[in-house]
């Protein structure tokens, strides 16, 4: 029996158990081959609701439970790491017609999926705002500014911060109408996550892809409402420059 036999006949509750599986004197081990394929996909499932505990909450939990038996099977995990598994989930949700009503749910399972993301990226030290004064218009112009490896962004037509706040720590809040840019990121020891003003999104995407300011000023030049200074001074607030490079 090959590894990927033994793999497809784990996570299938129709496929035949393996003629080859035997318990330990000799004899046919399908009994204890099913309940060991119930007990993967039940700790698979388990899993995922750790990592999205705002979609189990918006579904509910038997629900979840249920789908999340259908993910697994579909997507078994490609890593030993657990953090890394399910990268797929959001647009699983996406394509899921049972909660095809819930159209902002695919955007609130990657806004989880960032956090996850964010939580277990490297670590580093910010640097501080006065580093940015000392360079010259030319070098301001041609610097490049590396951020900090945990920043996430997640762009949604949908209120995803509002939502996500709402049903994990704040039920008081208001959800309002409108989309919503989110920042994740862990700067320090815990997980941040704030909504991005006007432009910010692109401004971000734009330093975090390798473009120098010069070009990332330009490319938010013609965003309504973008305003450079709250933009720069929102990034060294939040702590999340890590190094300036110039040219020459």
């Amino acid at each position: 029996m090959s590894q990927k036999e033994f793999s497809e006949a784990l996570l299938n509750a129709e496929h035949p158990v393996p003629e080859d599986m035997v318990d330990p004197k000799g004899r046919p081990a399908g009994k204890r081959f099913n309940v060991y394929r119930n007990n993967v996909v039940s700790s698979l499932s388990d899993a995922l609701a750790e990592a999205y505990p705002v979609v189990q909450k918006l579904v509910g939990e038997k629900f979840f439970q249920a789908m999340a038996g259908v993910f697994v099977r579909q997507h078994p995990p490609q890593s030993p790491i657990l953090f890394r598994f399910a990268p797929e989930f959001p647009d699983f949700l996406a394509a899921f017609p049972p909660v095809a009503k819930l159209a902002y749910l695919p955007d609130v399972a990657r806004l989880e999926q960032a956090r996850t993301r964010s939580y277990h990226a490297a670590d580093a030290n910010p640097i501080d705002g006065a580093a940015l004064a000392t360079l010259s218009p030319e070098q301001m112009t041609s610097a490049h500014l590396v951020l900090h490896p945990s920043l996430q962004i997640i762009s949604s037509a949908f209120p995803i911060l509002a939502i996500w706040q709402k049903n994990i720590d704040s039920p008081e809040i208001d959800i309002p109408p409108n989309g919503q840019d989110v920042l994740i990121a862990r700067p320090h020891s815990q997980i941040e996550l704030h909504q991005l003003p006007a432009g910010a999104a692109v401004f971000l995407g734009s330093l975090a892809s390798g473009k120098s300011l010069g070009e990332t000023i330009e490319a938010c030049a013609n965003i309504p409402g973008f305003d450079l200074t709250e933009n720069l001074g929102g990034l060294f607030e939040a702590q999340l420059l890590i190094k300036i490079t110039t040219e020459g």
